[in-house]
Order: structure tokens, then C-alpha cells, then sequence
């Protein structure tokens, strides 16, 4: 198995911040590098183990993403080649594959969720109320089944440790403006369509996903971050889907089922992880951009 990378080391750059994968430098006033590591949280924990190759799948298939998706909305890429923000040569050659050059942006207070099908946070909202973020449903679904309609369910971004929590519509207007909610719903909404269309033409069925949005000085919306990733969403073959069960994933599905085989609290710190979770997650990885862009 390949080396994994758990944090990165960019010693002629200024850390600016770690998130629960990306660790993200100034390169100048314009620019950011972003650096998407092999770390892996679930339940909006970091666990100790990295899971080689991962955050190099996230780069390829964000990178893929995001230029298929520039006629929907502009992204945070950025021209300035990599040799401007790492001049170490060996370095850079370590980082290419998983760096991004970025515009400074100013991300937005929440994530822009859409859902396609029933399943995790929604599901159990689902029974509880009849109702996901507020929005009601037809009575009488199966976990795992296929919504009439997409629909957009956002949440508040949650510190490190702390876990996301879902909010209404309502309420997302309230900390972004009504208008600029709406624009990132019908945005949000239209990436996952037109994603959605894609991947199932490919045999993977995209049952949920996360974006992320950010302004610059003149108020253009970006899309950000990373998009339709196996971090960012649930990635299910359609050759084994049913209604019913949570279904089979090439995404972390395979490590949070495995976590809720255990006795812990679901608070830092996280579990270790067995070496053959560590390979299956990975190999669960690649195995999702081999089936989406090769």
C-alpha cells in the first residue's frame, strides 16, 4: 500500500488553516493553495488513520467536476501555476496531484445539501416527522428510496469535532439573504441534476451530496471546496440498489458502518481503524473515479 499523507509540510508558505481533510496556505492576496490530504472524518470526526490515495481521488474527480460544471456557475480554480506557490521542486512533485491553486474567497455559513434519495440524517428526520429540513414528503417511503425531486436541504457548517446541523430554508435565508439562498439553492440543485444524469450513466448513483459556495469583493458566487466527491457524497452502485437497506457504497459509508459496530461516543477522539478497513476504504475510493472519469 502506497504512503498516505496525514498533513502536509509547505515550509516556504504561511498555514492558514486545517480543515477535517485540506490544509490551506496564502500564496498571496489573491490566491490560496489547497492542499487535500488522506485524512478521514466521519461523523464530523478526524480518525488517526489516513487512507492512502484518497486525497489525491478527491483533487482528480473535484478537478473533473469542476469543468463540467463552469456553464452552471464559476469555481474557485485559479490559473497561477503550482511552480508560483511551491518553488521546491521535489516538494511540488510530492503535492501535484492532490494541490490546488485557488482564488481567496469568502466561503459562505453554510453547506448547500441536496438529496436525492432517502437515506442517513434525512431518513431518520423522515420518520420521525414525515418531513427533511422542514420539507414534506410523501408518507409511506422506504429507506433508500428515490425522491419525486431533488431537494435542497442546507446545514450550518460545524467546527472541528462538532457535528453539521441541518436548517431550513428559512433559516439559511436568514444568515445569507433570501435572494442569495435562492441562487444557491437553484445552483446547488442543477449541479447535482446534471451530476446525478452523468454518474448513472456510469453505473454509480449519487443518492446525496454537499457543496460549497464563497463570494469575492464584488459579490460573484463560486462554487468551492470540492464537488461530487466520495467525501462530499454517498456514491451508490446501481447494480446493487434496492430500497429498504442502506445500500452498498464507494464512499466512507464503509468506515461509519463499520464505527457503528463499536462502543464509542462519537466524540474526538476517534477510533483507530483495522488495517483492512483502511485498504477496503481505499480501494472503495479509487474504485469510484475509475468508474466516473477513466
Amino acid at each position: 500500500m502506497q504512503d498516505a499523507l496525514y498533513e502536509s509540510r509547505i515550509p516556504e508558505l504561511r498555514k492558514l488553516g486545517q480543515g477535517k481533510v485540506r490544509d490551506i496556505y496564502a500564496i498571496d492576496d489573491r490566491h490560496l493553495l489547497i492542499v487535500a490530504t488522506d485524512r478521514l472524518s466521519a461523523f464530523d470526526v478526524v480518525l488517526p488513520d489516513p487512507i492512502p490515495g484518497k486525497g489525491e481521488v478527491l483533487t482528480r474527480l473535484s478537478n473533473f467536476w469542476f469543468a463540467r460544471t463552469t456553464a452552471i456557475v464559476p469555481n474557485h480554480l485559479a490559473e497561477l501555476p503550482l511552480e508560483a506557490a511551491i518553488r521546491d521542486a521535489a516538494l511540488r512533485a510530492q503535492l501535484a496531484s492532490r494541490a490546488t491553486v485557488a482564488r481567496r474567497l469568502q466561503p459562505l455559513p453554510i453547506e448547500a445539501v441536496v438529496r436525492g434519495y432517502l437515506i442517513g440524517s434525512g431518513w431518520k428526520d423522515y420518520q420521525a416527522t414525515g418531513r427533511v429540513c422542514g420539507i414534506e414528503l410523501p408518507g409511506g417511503l422506504e429507506q433508500a428510496a428515490r425522491l419525486p425531486e431533488p431537494i435542497f436541504t442546507p446545514a450550518t457548517k460545524a467546527e472541528a469535532g462538532e457535528h453539521d446541523e441541518n436548517i431550513s430554508f428559512d433559516e439559511a435565508a436568514e444568515l445569507i439573504g433570501a435572494e442569495l439562498a435562492g441562487r444557491v439553492r437553484d445552483l446547488a440543485i442543477e449541479i447535482y441534476r446534471q451530476g446525478a444524469e452523468y454518474a448513472a450513466s456510469r453505473g454509480i448513483i449519487i443518492a446525496d451530496t454537499k457543496f460549497e459556495f464563497g463570494l469575492d469583493e464584488a459579490g460573484e458566487l463560486y462554487l468551492i471546496d470540492e464537488v461530487l466527491t466520495p467525501d462530499s457524497s454517498r456514491f451508490w452502485p446501481a447494480e446493487a440498489y434496492r430500497t429498504g437497506i442502506s445500500p452498498p457504497s464507494f464512499d466512507k459509508q464503509y468506515v461509519r458502518d463499520y464505527l457503528e459496530t463499536l462502543d464509542w461516543n462519537k466524540k474526538p477522539p476517534g477510533p483507530k481503524l483495522p488495517p483492512e478497513v483502511i485498504r477496503r476504504t481505499s480501494e472503495k475510493y479509487r474504485q469510484a473515479a475509475a468508474l466516473l472519469i477513466d
